[in-house]
């Protein structure tokens, strides 16, 4: 290993892995938020939805949760434009990651909310509340702390399954060290250099879900 000669092409190609990490933490960041709000409604139907709405979800659920990131990234990037729906490989890429998350951020959410006693939402009816009110209020503090621990861990996945976006070209933090690593036959320290990057951003999520976890926690 020669890391006098890694340092230095390290910095000659920092603006490129800056912006392949900048890709990195955006696609991670949307498909954690829009698969988790969208998980939150999956998980609402699957608790209280109707007979029907409760199957429809829970093949959804399944379906997702059983295939492959890697297939879904191929089929929203190719089966989608087939049927004519256009999408660049980084909009293609967020929404099979979004997809992915909401599958299992929606039965986070229905095991959480299904460990709840029932006299909880009777009793937040009794006084008025509406099925919104009653979710923000009573339902939602109470499965939050149930629901952290594991979303914590569905948050790490999004950003380790980001790395497969490059097989579609999206030139996240992976593609740009594969990049380099063609120009520079620097493969071992570029490896262990993005290695350790991933390790360093899932290591933030770990300690702020901590963090948040410690402060939500009944004393």
């Amino acid at each position: 290993m020669n890391f006098s000669l890694f340092f230095t092409e390290l910095w000659n190609a920092r603006m490129n892995l800056l912006d392949g990490l900048g890709d990195t933490i955006l696609i991670s960041v949307s498909s954690v938020v829009l698969g988790t709000i969208l998980g939150v409604f999956v998980g609402l139907a699957m608790t209280y939805g109707q007979r029907w709405l409760r199957f429809i979800v829970r093949l959804y659920i399944d379906f997702l949760r059983g295939t492959p990131v890697f297939v879904l990234i191929l089929a929203c990037f190719y089966v989608l434009s087939v049927v004519g729906v256009d999408l660049t490989a980084f909009q293609a890429g967020v929404l099979a990651l979004t997809l992915f998350c909401s599958s299992h951020v929606g039965e986070i959410v229905r095991g959480a909310l299904s460990a709840i006693a029932v006299g909880q939402t009777e009793a937040a009816k009794s006084i008025g509340l509406t099925f919104m009110q009653t979710f923000v209020y009573v339902l939602l503090p109470q499965a939050l702390r149930q629901i952290l621990p594991t979303w914590v861990n569905t948050a790490t996945e999004i950003v380790k399954a980001s790395t497969l976006l490059s097989i579609i070209g999206v030139v996240e933090l992976l593609l740009a060290t594969q990049q380099v690593i063609a120009r520079t036959y620097l493969s071992l320290e570029f490896y262990l250099f993005a290695g350790f990057v991933y390790f360093l951003l899932n290591f933030v999520i770990e300690q702020a879900g901590r963090a948040v976890e410690r402060r939500i926690s009944i004393p």
